[in-house]
Parts: structure tokens; sequence; C-alpha cells
């Protein structure tokens, strides 16, 4: 019998074939992965190529081609000079991965001393991960916690020990976040921005109520001193009676009213009952009690969030003892399309004390998001404030993305057919894993980008599984 005719017969049960230096086992042992730098395994191994990448970082998983470790620190990017800004943009469908790997950087920044700060978190998706990083959760609404949006927060202690020049500069600071935030409020209640008058009117209304108070004002205090109309108020309206006053203040009057009485009563026209621990390594605004409610509650409730974040921020990147922060922003664009003009007010209220100490995350199904704000303008803004960000984390996603894709970075070829790739299982057989679950494609300029897989640890699939709600019952069906 010939070695050939052995060849073509059906492999035996045991490991090669009956014939002299067939070699013949019972058993294979599986083989074991090693890793090892290209100088030490070139000799083993001469076609082994690095991807380029930087490993310094938060380690999120293995270059797809060479599995090279990948790691991601924006801050250390920035330091090395291989970016201008802070920022992540993350996109990709639903039910890729996007929350994990996010959360998966906020573990790692955590680690490397980093605050995360989760500002108004819709789902409450993050409540796990800032319970088992020993942080601060306080869940907003009716009943629950109250966020005072004239509350200078955690600004106020640095206000108070400041002085000078230093303590006027931060005064303006809160002043300018206050009237910001109540003209965002107003455009959302009355789905339109508040004309010139109005706005110097809610500015003198502001100060006299912020001077007059003991504590924080409110909302009503500020309602008060619009309902009363002493000071400039009356000069500010260009008019001359009691009577004329109340008919030229009556709109503004009214959409404060509706912010005291309306949908959001009891959630931001009282004092806050957020307490600020300034040693706590991850805080989280959960808003997920009012997801279920208009459009309109969940807008203000994310302004007001981010608004009152954004004082944190400040207080942690400056004083004697600065401290970076990494914070997340998810459904971003719930908020601002709501009314026009939101655009513009969320990033006044945000960019105020911006400071190079903090690495931002946004997240995003898709552009079409950008696309269903209300005006043009706001769409452009939208689209500059996506394109201005220095890292992608791009995850699967169709074919017709890519278009706008493109307009905010190139995209080859092979990079726009991995991407779509991940998008949708090749056939409708159920039992496998979606091919787009964990894969990310990091881009940065117009370098080629990184194909990361990444691989959780059984915690993480634990804090980080957003799917529980579809996990089978104990009695099957």
């Amino acid at each position: 019998m010939t070695i050939e005719s052995d060849i073509a017969r059906p492999v035996p049960r045991t490991w090669g074939w009956p014939v002299p230096g067939g070699g013949r086992a019972g058993h294979v042992e599986a083989g074991v992965r090693f890793a090892g730098t290209t100088s030490q395994v070139c000799g083993l191994f001469p076609f082994a190529v690095s991807s380029g990448a930087d490993v310094h970082g938060v380690p999120i998983g293995r270059h797809m081609h060479t599995a090279e470790p990948i790691g991601l620190d924006p801050a250390h990017w920035l330091r090395s000079g291989l970016v201008s800004n802070t920022g992540i943009w993350v996109q990709g469908q639903p039910g890729i991965g996007k929350s994990s790997i996010t959360k998966r950087l906020l573990t790692g920044l955590v680690g490397f001393g980093m605050r995360a700060v989760i500002p108004g978190d819709v789902k409450g998706e993050y409540t796990p991960l800032i319970h088992a990083l020993d942080g601060a959760v306080w869940k907003l609404g009716r009943g629950l916690h109250a966020l005072n949006p004239l509350d200078a927060g955690p600004l106020l202690p640095a206000l108070t020990a400041a002085s000078g020049a230093e303590r006027e500069r931060l005064a303006e600071t809160i002043r300018a976040r206050r009237l910001s935030l109540l003209e965002a409020l107003i455009t959302i209640v009355r789905r339109s921005e508040p004309t010139v008058t109005e706005r110097r009117l809610l500015g003198a209304a502001l100060d006299t109520a912020t001077t007059s108070m003991a504590t924080q004002p409110v909302i009503p205090d500020v309602l008060a001193v619009l309902s009363t109309g002493g000071g400039m108020l009356p000069a500010i309206a260009a008019t001359a009676t009691a009577t004329e006053y109340r008919r030229a203040a009556r709109e503004l009057t009214n959409t404060l009213g509706l912010l005291c009485e309306g949908a959001i009563r009891g959630i931001f026209d009282r004092p806050s009952t957020i307490v600020l621990d300034a040693d706590t390594p991850a805080l989280s605004l959960d808003i997920s009690a009012l997801d279920g409610d208009e459009d309109e509650v969940v807008a203000a409730a994310m302004l007001c969030s981010w608004a009152w974040t954004a004082g944190l921020v400040d207080a942690a990147t400056t004083g004697p003892h600065p401290r970076n922060v990494v914070q997340v922003q998810d459904e971003l664009w719930r908020a601002l399309r709501v009314a026009p003009g939101l655009v513009e007010k969320s990033d006044r209220i945000t960019r105020l004390g911006r400071h190079r100490g903090v690495v931002s995350i946004q997240i995003t199904h898709s552009l079409d998001d950008l696309e269903a704000l209300p005006t043009e303008a706001d769409r452009a803004k939208a689209r500059g404030l996506a394109s201005r960000t220095s890292v992608l984390l791009l995850g699967g996603m169709a074919e017709k993305e890519l278009d706008g894709l493109r307009r905010i970075t190139s995209l080859t070829e092979g990079e726009a057919a991995l991407i779509t790739s991940w998008a949708a299982p090749p056939t409708w057989h159920s039992g496998r894993i979606h091919p787009g679950r964990g894969k990310y494609l990091i881009k940065s300029g117009q370098r080629i980008g990184l194909p990361v897989a990444l691989t959780l640890t059984a915690t993480e699939a634990d804090l980080y599984d957003t799917d529980t709600a579809f996990r089978p019952n104990e009695v099957d069906r």
C-alpha cells in the first residue's frame, strides 16, 4: 500500500497516518501561544511587523493583524504630540460594544489617577461601574435627589477661598454659566430663544436674586424678582408704569413659572440635595428615572447635569491640588434636538471652564443624529464639534454611514471594508457571535487606523452588560 492511497482515506480517530514517518499519535497537546518583541521572535517568525501603535495607556485590546497590545491614553498622546486635544468620538451601531470600550477606558484612566464623571446618565448603565470604583451615584427625579441649576456647586468652595482677580474671575464664570443655563431652559420650554430684552431682564433679575440671597439662589427666587419688577428692570423693559412692565415681562415670567410648575416641577426648582465628596474617584448623575418622560424633561435634566459637572471639572482641574477628569456624554443629541440654539448654549455652558486636564468622550450611534437637529446652523456647529475631536473609535456600521464619516476623517478602502464587515453576521444561522462585537478601528488624523479587538474579563462582562433585559428566563420558552 502506498502513502498516496493512505492520504486519500478519511482522517482516522487517532492523529497521524499509520505509515512509516506518519507521526501517528493518540493525543496531541494544544499549542501554547507566547508573546514577545519583534527582536526576540524575528528568528522564529521573520514576518512579524509592528503596527506602529504606542502601547502606553489603558490596554484596550490587541491589534487584529499583528496581535500587538494596544494602549489608549489621550492625555499621554497629547503630551507625546500625537493629538492636538483629548476628545474621543465613539460611533457604531447599537450592540457592538461602544459602552464596553468606554467603560474600559474609564476604569483604566481612574486607575491612572483621573476622576470619572458621568454628567447625565440617561439609562443608568454606568451606575454599577461607578459603584465598583467606590464612586458616588446621585439619582435625579421626582421624589429623588434635586439639582438646582443655579447652584455654584463644586465651584463655591473655590470662590469662597479666592480673593482679588481670581475671585472676580470665578464669580463671572459662575454668573455666565447660570445665565446661559437659564436661557437654555427657557429655550426648551418655549421652543424658541429669549429675545435680547428678555436676556437683559433675566441677567438683572439673576444678579438681584444672587445678591439678596444668603444661600444659593433657585429659579423661584429669580421669578420673584422678575414679578416684582424693582431696580433696573422697568428701565430695561422701557416701561413707565407697573402695568406696562408686567405686560412686557409676561412671557418671560410665565416661562419661568412653567419651570417651577410644569413637567419638571420639583426637580430643578429647589436647592440641590447633592453633596460632593472631593476625594471620590468617580461620580455619576443618574437621570434614568426620567428616561420615559418627554424630550423636554430629559433635555432639561441633561443640560442641568452638564452645567453642574462643568463646575466640578473647573474645581478639579484648578486649585492647589489639580486632578485630571474623564467625562462621558452619551445620547448627546437627545438634548440638543429639542429646540434651536441649544448646541451653542450647551457648548457655552460646558466650555467656560474647559482646561487641558479633561478627557471628553462623546458617544453616538450615527452621524444622522446631527442631521436631526432643528436648524442648519445647529447641524453645522455639531459637525464641527465632531470633526474637532482628535481620536475616533469606530465600530461596525452600514455603508451609508461612511459618507458622513469621511467628512470627519479619511478612510482607506480597506478600513471602510473592515468597518462594514463588522455591521452584521454574514448568514442567518443563529448562535454565532456578532462579527462586530468588541471590534473597533482607532483613527486619529490622517494616520492608518488601528483595528483592535477587545476581550473583557469576567468581572467586566458582568459590570458592562447592557443586555440584561433580553436574558432568557429560568423557564425555557
